[in-house]
């Protein structure tokens, strides 16, 4: 008790001096949006603004505009960030590129944003646009633009804002293999995340910054490496994994935040079905002596700002037509999310193989290959309209088609089932062929134990003949061996959701289910 010993002059002196020392920021942050302007379904797909004015929807930039504000009004000082990939997800995207975008994230007044690989799908030229319209840092601290003439002087890799006084360094993380995932061009080199973010850390520690947040869009694995890899990070807003981080949740995979090494990880799924909200308290060093928060979820309890309504309904008119055109019908919701297609056989998978396969099966072709990362939502049962169809497939992909050997489609396989436990998006779903796998095995040592073509295995100097999308066909997700060892590759077929379309309107009602394709020891 003789702590407590002291005068009441002492005490308030000491409580003074803590106060001012002590600085609270909350954290608000979104990631992996993919152009969900309006309001999505709980299967993270369109919802109709019958179902919206009944309360059965979610997101939307209209219901983030609001519950952004309200967010901000309770905080003390707020730091709001993006994840990245806004970009691609919806014909919003196909439409005005990153313009909507930019126009919404100025609107809520986001602070920083890091480049998600979706933001280069396009080429650094589309990049270039969407960071000329913001009013806000887009950063990217693990890769080399120098050499591209587009980025050059305008991608940083971290910066600092001023929040109540305080300075709060930003500093930006995308994928080390974009050059897989998306169209970045030969100019970008793409390095080691730890290494890069270290670098920067450094940098703005000698600047006198000792609040540090990192923006990564490198998913949840990566990020809890890079917190144990570096020090003097302080905060990690994650993205491109879409991980449910909650305390609350039923479907979260870990704790909100996630403490690792000292570091805060967060992450809000994605869609903007959720507000991520990271109420902190930083002592005079600059350490976090307190990290409390959740997602808050963007459903119908939070008002939708009728300014944004109107504007996102004006952007979607020439949308209209398209969208709403009625292709088939689903005879059941069609599983197409993340979660299930990118680590093991999904209904939405078969479907697309199978349509693939269909479409060019009289050309010789026996194997149908899609990579899960293609596949972007899943479809409620009944009438299936081509907006929907194009939410699933957004990437405009066109139609592969190649002769390969049975080696080349064994080590396809291997690169498929090597980043399961990240939950990447090379998975594949196929057709025309099974396989067996053993997740004990570890990544590229061979971990596929048994091929079936045909009902009969696979021989590896047989010649097939195969269809995927261009992007993987090209080398995209890590299948090199396809554009390297192709035979006879013909990528310009017809777009991949067309394909899919019209596949379901001539063997509708579709009610694919998992049939074994894809087994795991």
């Amino acid at each position: 008790m003789i702590k407590h010993l002291m005068t009441s002059g002492a005490a308030l002196a000491l409580s003074a001096g803590a106060a001012a020392a002590d600085f609270n920021l909350t954290v608000l942050h979104t990631n992996d949006f993919h152009a969900r302007f309006e309001p999505i379904s709980r299967f993270d797909s369109g919802c109709s603004s019958e179902d919206n004015t009944e309360g059965k929807c979610f997101g939307g930039s209209a219901r983030l505009v609001t519950g952004v504000e309200a967010a901000k009004a309770r905080a003390e000082n707020w730091l709001l960030v993006d994840g990245g990939d806004q970009f691609q997800g919806t014909l919003f995207y196909t439409f005005y590129k990153g313009k909507a975008a930019a126009e919404m994230m100025n609107k809520m007044g986001y602070d920083g944003m890091t480049v998600g690989n979706h933001e280069f799908d396009d080429g650094p030229e589309v990049l270039r646009d969407f960071i000329g319209a913001v009013n806000f840092p887009i950063l990217m601290s693990n890769a080399d633009v120098s050499g591209e003439p587009l980025l050059a002087d305008v991608l940083m890799k971290s910066t600092v804002v001023e929040k109540g006084g305080e300075k709060i360094g930003m500093i930006g993380l995308t994928p080390q293999d974009t050059d897989e995932l998306a169209s970045p061009g030969k100019n970008v080199i793409f390095t080691d995340p730890s290494e890069a973010v270290q670098g920067e850390v450094d940098k703005l520690t000698e600047m006198g910054v000792n609040k540090i947040v990192v923006l990564s869009h490198s998913g949840y694995v990566v990020d809890q490496q890079v917190a144990a890899n570096t020090t003097g990070v302080d905060v990690i807003v994650g993205g491109h994994s879409n991980t449910l981080l909650s305390n609350t949740q039923e479907r979260a995979v870990g704790p909100y935040p996630t403490v690792v090494n000292g570091v805060q990880i967060v992450q809000a799924y994605a869609y903007g079905k959720f507000l991520g909200e990271l109420n902190l308290t930083f002592d005079d060093g600059g350490n976090v002596t307190s990290a409390t928060g959740d997602l808050v979820i963007m459903d119908a309890s939070i008002e939708e700002d009728a300014d944004t309504v109107a504007r996102v309904s004006e952007l979607a008119q020439p949308l209209e037509e398209i969208r709403q055109k009625v292709v088939a019908e689903a005879a059941a919701p069609i599983e197409g999310d993340r979660s299930v297609c990118r680590v093991e056989e999904c209904p939405m998978g078969n479907l697309v193989a199978d349509a693939m396969l269909d479409r060019v099966a009289d050309q010789g072709v026996q194997i149908a290959f899609a990579n899960s990362g293609g596949i972007r939502a899943s479809i409620d049962g009944g009438e299936v309209t081509m907006g929907e169809v194009m939410t699933v497939l957004p990437f405009q992909n066109t139609l592969s088609t190649f002769q390969a050997k049975g080696q080349v489609i064994i080590d396809a396989l291997e690169n498929g089932v090597s980043q399961v436990e990240e939950v990447a998006g090379r998975f594949p779903q196929v057709a025309g062929m099974t396989f067996t796998w053993d997740s004990s095995v570890a990544p590229n040592e061979g971990r596929i134990v048994e091929v079936m073509v045909g009902g009969v295995p696979i021989d590896p100097e047989a010649t097939y003949g195969v269809v995927t999308n261009n992007y993987v066909r090209n080398g995209g997700d890590g299948y090199k061996m396809f554009a390297s060892e192709a035979m006879n590759a013909y990528d310009f077929g017809p777009d991949l959701a067309d394909v899919l379309a019209e596949f379901m309107a001539a063997n509708g009602p579709a009610n694919p289910m998992v049939d074994g394709r894809i087994m795991k020891k």
